[in-house]
């Protein structure tokens, strides 16, 4: 009888450790299939985030310009624009080859929109561009460059460029000729918005004069941060965000 009862335990023994290693190697298999699917996930959760947050700046602008009846930015960059629009490019537009101004970054925007006094140089000083203190835009703050990281952290570094979750900066186009089109300097190009691409449309069939029917355009270059004078649908543009 006490050789019988021994004999069950070692059995039942063997059995829970039979178990033990199907139930070790099915996490094992449940582990290597969420290693292989979180970084997609991630990464269309920074896509999503890159939505909303160009959605937000071009929200805040059209906001402001309802009260103010005008765009935020300074005297300075409403005459450098004379009859035409405006983009603010930064280093997203140098690095596709623009020059001039297409390659200043949006700063000054979101100082404003912000209302600080002391972002892109001090440019609402005094509230000046938005006397009414009026907090149109809620970003995060990051310390850099001041805490220099690579890539730079997504959210408004210490000079106001607004980065998105690559660390690149936004791209904002205003209307400052007031005629209801925005004109980018990148995506009004033939090359990249011809045949309807990105929902533009060239009323006047000139060259490189696509236009979005709206007064604000903000775009990611996307997890690749580049941006090229090329088709919309290849290349390096493919994973540029839009706003509109």
């Amino acid at each position: 009888m006490k050789t019988h009862i021994s004999s069950s335990r070692s059995l039942r023994a063997g059995f829970t450790l039979v178990e033990l290693l199907v139930v070790i190697a099915i996490i094992g298999i449940l582990a290597s299939m969420s290693l292989a699917v979180i970084p997609g996930v991630m990464k269309s959760a920074k896509k999503s985030k890159a939505k909303l947050e160009a959605q937000d700046i071009a929200t805040a602008i059209q906001h402001y310009d309802s009260v103010y009846g005008r765009f935020p930015v300074t005297s300075a960059i409403q005459t450098a624009a004379g009859t035409n629009d405006y983009t603010f490019g930064g280093t997203v537009l140098a690095g596709a080859g623009f020059t001039g101004k297409d390659i200043t970054d949006s700063a000054q925007v979101i100082a404003i929109l912000m209302d600080s006094e002391t972002l892109a140089g001090g440019v609402n000083a005094n509230h000046v561009k938005n006397p009414q203190k009026t907090l149109f835009l809620n970003a995060k703050m990051t310390d850099y460059p001041s805490n220099p990281s690579t890539p730079a952290p997504s959210g408004v570094d210490q000079n106001g460029v607004y980065r998105d979750p690559w660390g690149n900066p936004y791209i904002i186009t205003l209307d400052l000729n007031y005629d209801e089109q925005a004109k980018d300097a990148l995506y009004s190009q033939t090359t990249v918005s011809s045949g309807g691409a990105n929902g533009l449309a060239n009323p006047s069939g000139a060259a490189d004069n696509f236009l979005y029917h709206g007064k604000v355009m903000v775009w990611s270059a996307g997890p690749d941060g580049k941006a090229a004078v090329t088709g919309a649908g290849a290349g390096v543009n493919k994973d540029n965000i839009l706003s509109w």
